[in-house]
């Protein structure tokens, strides 16, 4: 399966890139966003392919990823042949709507383009018009259970938070620092934070702090969550979208709408590392049965086989139906 696409998030593209397939992303010199190319901060396989944005044309794919309005609009007319642009299609939406949370329809206005959702809330919110949707809960590896706990500190890992305002938290962040002694790590942090780790080295650094901390207000499940809660870092966030589907208050972590509240749980955390640990692993559990990176890489690959070939899928649930 050869795949087309844009190099959109990094970490989205490296958990989509474990599944069995190629995937192939445009590159130009002006690296404007989605040509980046790999780049050098995640660790991308080998079925991972650049190609120069004037040669896409040249060459044969299978399937068509678009992740932006901007890929939709814009960019497949600029770089795929007019062969290219009739292959089947799909559009990946990580976020929920922006306009209004209920009342926004959707680009995506095609019923023979499928509109893949990263959350249930998401798919809930968006109003999809005739557009078939379907949900592929996020996937990421599995470090094994490497958390420790022996900082006595929180984590928040979101980039440019500064910048990105009430949307991301930025105020409840501030609000539960002067209390809390809580690091924030990611890209355009500022003087507030302690600037980039690399995807590579983020397992072991955030390994070591007491909870790791969500301060979002309006978003997808962020892969951060995800990915903290599969090493058995126990998290603190607040119960909106899809982080309160995820999280059993005070069974695998702590989720509420009352800053407060989740300030006296940090505080908890901080008092008691047997506790922590305890929510950690119970997070771990949840993550292993939800975000396994296998179950991802499948459910991806089936859907590329599906739209791309929907007569050889029919064939072979034929061929299991009469084998069972």
């Amino acid at each position: 399966m050869k795949i087309f696409t844009w190099h959109i998030h990094g970490s989205y593209l490296f958990y989509l890139s474990q599944g069995n397939y190629e995937i192939y992303i445009p590159t130009s010199a002006e690296k404007a966003e989605g040509y980046y190319g790999r780049g050098e901060t995640f660790p991308f396989g080998p079925n991972v392919i650049e190609i120069p944005h004037d040669e896409v044309k040249n060459r044969e794919f299978d399937c068509i990823l678009f992740q932006t309005n901007q890929n939709y609009l814009a960019d497949q007319y600029e770089i795929l042949s007019e062969e290219q642009r009739a292959l089947p299609k799909i559009y990946l939406e990580h976020d929920p709507p922006r306009q209004h949370p209920t009342d926004t329809r959707h680009l995506i206005n095609n019923p023979d383009i499928t509109l893949v959702h990263v959350t249930h809330f998401n798919r809930l919110m968006w109003d999809c018009g005739d557009t078939p949707t379907m949900v592929i809960e996020h996937g990421v590896t599995d470090y094994g259970a490497i958390y420790s706990g022996e900082l006595a500190k929180g984590i928040v890992i979101i980039n440019n938070l500064p910048s990105r305002g009430r949307l991301l938290g930025f105020d409840v962040f501030k609000t539960v620092k002067e209390k809390i002694a809580v690091d924030l790590v990611g890209m355009g942090t500022g003087e507030w934070g302690l600037g980039e780790v690399l995807h590579p080295q983020l397992p072991a650094f955030q390994s070591k702090y007491r909870f790791f901390f969500n301060p979002i207000r309006y978003t997808s499940l962020g892969l951060a969550i995800c990915e903290a809660m599969m090493m058995g870092i126990p998290v603190v966030g607040l119960a909106t979208t899809e982080l309160s589907a995820v999280i059993d208050n005070g069974v695998n972590g702590y989720i509420h709408t009352d800053v407060d509240y989740l300030i006296e749980k940090m505080q908890q955390l901080l008092h008691d590392p047997g506790l922590a640990a305890e929510i950690g692993a119970r997070g771990r559990e949840t993550a292993i049965a939800r975000f396994n990176i296998n179950r991802f890489a499948t459910d991806w690959k089936q859907l590329f086989e599906k739209v791309s070939n929907p007569l050889r899928l029919i064939d072979t649930e034929t061929k299991l139906m009469y084998h069972e």
